[in-house]
């Protein structure tokens, strides 16, 4: 068994305020979550309304599963256009 984790730290090209911010993270989480076998979250930045930073984890049989799961996520937040992927942080454990 092996267990993903990433940070993604995105920054949001659109929103005025928190309300609008907010908004753009449900859309991105819920696409996210109906492509990939994923568990997902704001995370941080969560006063900031041109940022954002979504927490993402997940189970596999292998390490380049997981690897393939969170590059194929990274490459549908780009592609939504709501945001851009500034960082990526992320950690494979074998268990």
């Amino acid at each position: 068994m092996v267990v993903g984790i990433a940070r993604f730290d995105l920054v949001l090209h659109a929103p005025q305020n928190l309300k609008e911010k907010r908004g753009i993270v449900r859309k991105i989480l819920g696409r996210c979550r109906e492509r990939f076998p994923i568990s997902a979250a704001e995370v941080g930045h969560q006063d900031l309304w041109q940022r954002a930073q979504i927490g993402v984890a997940l189970v596999a049989q292998d390490a380049e599963m997981v690897e393939s799961v969170l590059s194929r996520m990274e490459e549908e937040i780009e592609r939504i256009g709501l945001a851009e992927v500034c960082d990526r942080e992320s950690e494979i454990v074998h268990f």
